[in-house]
Parts: C-alpha cells; sequence; structure tokens
C-alpha cells in the first residue's frame, strides 16, 4: 500500500505537562495539521491551539483504561495519513523517550507514508528541573540515564539489570516506575548502591498539581505509599536530590497548587489564565458570560460617519473596543477618524487596547468604575452641552449616562455587542466546582456572577460559596454577588484582572 504524497504525520513531542514547554517548531506543527491525535499527558490546553476545524482523536492509554491500543494508534496515523491528511501526533515528553514513537514511525514507513520527529522536553529533564533536582552538577553527578520501570509485559524475561545499573550512572531517572518501586530499589540495593543514596518520586511534573516526595532508596517505597503518590510520576535517584531543598524553586510560587476558577468569556480568559499559571496556579475556565455582536451595523456605522461631531468618546470595555475598531476597518477607516474626538478609557486594560490602536487616552479614572469615569472627566472640563458618544454593551449599567445627562452633556448610546448567559459551560469544570474540586472563583464583573447563579441556581450558588472562596474585581461585583446572597471573601484593591491576580497572591502569601 502506498500513501497519499500530501499526507504527513508529525510525531510532537508536548513536553511533560506545562503547555509552555512544547517547542515552537512542534506549536507550529499542531497550529497548521487537519488532525491532531492526542495522548493523555498530553496538555489540553494545547488543543487551543489546533485549528477550528482540525479533527481532534483522543487515543490516550493509562494504567487500566486504554481508549485505544498502540496497534489501532499506528492504523489509525496510517489511516488519516493515506487520505491526504496533516496529522499532530500529539505525545506526552518526548516521542521517542518511552513514548511508543518509533513503533508509530515505523508502522508510517513501511506504508511510505511521510513523517517528521519534532523532539519534546522529556520528564527526566523537566520534571526534575520543576523539582529543584539537577540530573547534573558539577562535583556530584557528572552521569545520568534514563531506563523504564514498567517493561513490556509480553516480554519472557526482565530485561533491566538493576544491579548493573547501580553504578552505572551517577543520576538515574526512572519513568513509569510506581508499581515497581519496592522492586527497582531492591535491586539497586542488591547491586551495591548505598541505603542512603537519595531518591525522589516526582507526580505530574511540571503542573500545578505536582508532588514530590523524598527519601533514600531505602525509605522511599514507604514514603510513597504514605502520601498516596500515583502515576504519571518519575523517580530519581542520586546525590542530586539533595539539592532540592535549596533549589526547589516551583512549589514556592505564590499561588502553586491552587485550583481557580475563571467566568470570563473564552476568548478573554487567556490573559488572566496565562498569569495565573505564571505564578503556579491550576486554571479551571468556566465561562458564564457569552458576546455576541450586534448583526445590524446600521447605528455603528452612522456613528463612526458622524465622529467629527463628538467631544468624547468613552469606551467601557475591551470588547467595545474591538468591535469598534473592527468594523472602523470594515469601512476604510482607522484611527485618524478620531482625530477631533477625546477619548476616555474605564480602566488600563481598555486603554491598552487602545494605544495598541494607536489611540491616545485623554482621560482615564483613578479607580475603574464608571462613576470615577463621570469624575475624571469633570476634571478634565465642563461637560455640560458636550456631545459624548458611549460605545458599550446593550445590558450596560445605566450609571454612566445617567450621570453625564445629569451634568448636561448630550450622550448617544451605540449598542456594540450583547452578552447572554454561557449555554454550554464545561461540564467537567462544572462539576468540580459542585464537588468543591476548586480553591478559589474569580469574578470580573456583575454578569459573571449574575449568570453564574443562573447557571446553578441561587440556591446552590450561595452554598458553594460557603464552601469556596470567591474573589471579585471591585465594589460593583461585589454588591451584585452580595445581592444574590453569594459570598465575597476577598476583593481586589486594584479592579483590574491585573489587580486581582495580585491580590490573590497576597492573600494566599499571608495564609
Amino acid at each position: 500500500m502506498t500513501g497519499s504524497a500530501t499526507g504527513k504525520v508529525y510525531l510532537i513531542g508536548a513536553g511533560p505537562g506545562d503547555p509552555g514547554l512544547i517547542t515552537v517548531k512542534g506549536l507550529e506543527a499542531l497550529k497548521r495539521c487537519d488532525v491532531v491525535v492526542y495522548d493523555y499527558l498530553a496538555n489540553p490546553q494545547l488543543l487551543e491551539c489546533a485549528r477550528p476545524d482540525a479533527e481532534l482523536i483522543y487515543v490516550g492509554k493509562k494504567a487500566g483504561a486504554h481508549t485505544m491500543r498502540q496497534h489501532e494508534i499506528n492504523a489509525l496515523l496510517v489511516e488519516k495519513a493515506s487520505a491526504g491528511r496533516s496529522v499532530a501526533r500529539l505525545k506526552g515528553g518526548d516521542p521517542f523517550v518511552f513514548g511508543r514513537g518509533g513503533e508509530e514511525a515505523l508502522a508510517l514507513a513501511e506504508h511510505g507514508l511521510q513523517f517528521e520527529i519534532v523532539p519534546g522536553v522529556t520528564a527526566a529533564i523537566a520534571a526534575s528541573a520543576y523539582a529543584g533536582v539537577p540530573v547534573t552538577h558539577r562535583g556530584i553527578a557528572t552521569s545520568f540515564g534514563v531506563v523504564t520501570g514498567h517493561e513490556d509485559p509480553t516480554k519472557p524475561r526482565n530485561e533491566v539489570d538493576w544491579r548493573t545499573i547501580a553504578h552505572g550512572v551517577h543520576t538515574l531517572a526512572v519513568y513509569m516506575g510506581i508499581k515497581n518501586l519496592p522492586m527497582l530499589t531492591q535491586g539497586m540495593l542488591d547491586g551495591g548502591r548505598p541505603a542512603s543514596t537519595p531518591a525522589a518520586v516526582i507526580s505530574w511534573g511540571t503542573t500545578p498539581r505536582q508532588r514530590c516526595v523524598h527519601g533514600t532508596l531505602n525509605t522511599i517505597s514507604d514514603k510513597v505509599r504514605e502520601a498516596g503518590i500515583s502515576a504519571p510520576a518519575i523517580t530519581l535517584i542520586g546525590d542530586v536530590v539533595s539539592l532540592r531543598e535549596k533549589l526547589n524553586w516551583f512549589e514556592k510560587l505564590p499561588l502553586f497548587g491552587n485550583r481557580i476558577v475563571t467566568t470570563r468569556p473564552r476568548r478573554q480568559t487567556t490573559e488572566m489564565a496565562a498569569s495565573l499559571q505564571r505564578l503556579g496556579a491550576e486554571v479551571i475556565v468556566f465561562p458564564t458570560i457569552r458576546i455576541e455582536p450586534v448583526t445590524d451595523y446600521a447605528q455603528l456605522d452612522d456613528a463612526i460617519a458622524r465622529l467629527a461631531n463628538f467631544r468624547w468618546i468613552i469606551f467601557t470595555s475591551i470588547n467595545g473596543v474591538e468591535m469598534f475598531f473592527d468594523r472602523m476597518l470594515a469601512l476604510g477607516r482607522d484611527a485618524r477618524s478620531l482625530a477631533s474626538c477625546k477619548v476616555a478609557a474605564i480602566g488600563p486594560a481598555t486603554a491598552q487596547a487602545l494605544r495598541e490602536r494607536f489611540v491616545c487616552v485623554d482621560c482615564l479614572p483613578r479607580e475603574y468604575v464608571a462613576e470615577e469615569v463621570v469624575a475624571a472627566l469633570q476634571e478634565k472640563e465642563d461637560v455640560g452641552g458636550k456631545r459624548i458618544l458611549l460605545p458599550c454593551a446593550g445590558a450596560a449599567r445605566p450609571v454612566l449616562p445617567h450621570e453625564l445627562r445629569r451634568l448636561g452633556a448630550e450622550i448617544e448610546e451605540l449598542t456594540l455587542y450583547e452578552t447572554s448567559c454561557e449555554t454550554d459551560p464545561p461540564a467537567e469544570a462544572r462539576q468540580r466546582i459542585v464537588d468543591g474540586e476548586v480553591d478559589v472563583i474569580t469574578f470580573t464583573s456583575s454578569s459573571t456572577v449574575a449568570n453564574f447563579a443562573k447557571i446553578f441556581g441561587e440556591e446552590r450558588a450561595r452554598e458553594i460559596s460557603e464552601k469556596v472562596m470567591c474573589a471579585s474585581i471591585g465594589p460593583i461585583t461585589s454588591q451584585t454577588a452580595r445581592e444574590l446572597g453569594i459570598r465575597i471573601k476577598l476583593e481586589a484593591d486594584e479592579h483590574t484582572t491585573n489587580g486581582l491576580v495580585r491580590s490573590l497572591c497576597e492573600w494566599f502569601a499571608k495564609a
């Protein structure tokens, strides 16, 4: 059988967990492929980088639960490539380090199909580094080796000679060795490795779920059993493990291990999620809002044609900025059309969105709520008799236009989008919230709180807020929560997403 000349499979190492550890080349291949075939250990966040029309196929394997057997995965790759599809085979770690990538590549080669190997960061390197253990260190370890702790069960005999390995290298990294840990440590002891040799077992390395147990060859098996450590895990044996006490950096991040829920719309959660992840948190995306742009542009087009008539334009959200300028570009206009207007923004994120479109902000309030926008404008000039354009959501708070009209301004409200309750929130995230398997739920607007209560029901939402810490971006959001009976335990000092993240760090530092 000869495959199509256009089909090709990329065997991509996704790294051991942290999505940031995929290589640039691997990410580029993932983004352009027709099909993504992914493993249990490939971080699902990476799937968000795939093309929207890509076919996603899960073939995960873990102990006692195989979605597909290896020969079936091989056949699937051959089938897709033979049909002329480009395939990203996304594998945890490195495809050629106990990833069975060699078997998949051979199957493709036997059918005359194109393939490319994109190496990944393997757990022996990455998980060790995130646990604060260098696999080599001058004066301590000048060699390291990797070995499997779980051989092919169809083999007639065990081919790992633990006695010989005991003195073969300074540092040994054992993959998939949890089940056989007592056997392999005894083998090392029988081979003459001192019982006092430092050893560590790292579970879910490089992720916020990382746990590390350390001891010696003589004690590590008992410590792992007592701690309840389970796969996926890697075992490190060697004197370099003693450096963990000084080099353990990842687990000291301010939000390490905390499971934090974001309730922002899907397309707006990326930046906040990235900030939380950089600080060590596990982010659970649970959007409660859906943004729906207007379908009739007549009012917007008319306002854009009359921009020279307005003294001020006030932007109250990033959404408003994006949709306003997208429509301007569609009409063949750009920031130059605002030359005669002054521009106000409700907060720094909205101001940044304007700067990215080459618009300078003339007015930014000290506190990022509608009431403060009015005060900031009054400091700039008397708004009485001034014409002000207010691009906003259909269900925006009426405070801003009401107060400006009270001061004599002529306000033209311009609906750019509607916000509605998310009708299809992630089922797994919802269950984790119900079960109390999260540490913090963040609310970044009144709409996120109100829709959270709609999704769960007000009574259940109140119960959840008693079990799980709820954090608010500012006083307006907190007030909405209180009206619904939802308990807010933390309110950000600065009413921005960055301010909320900083307040969370300060909270957990004190706790």
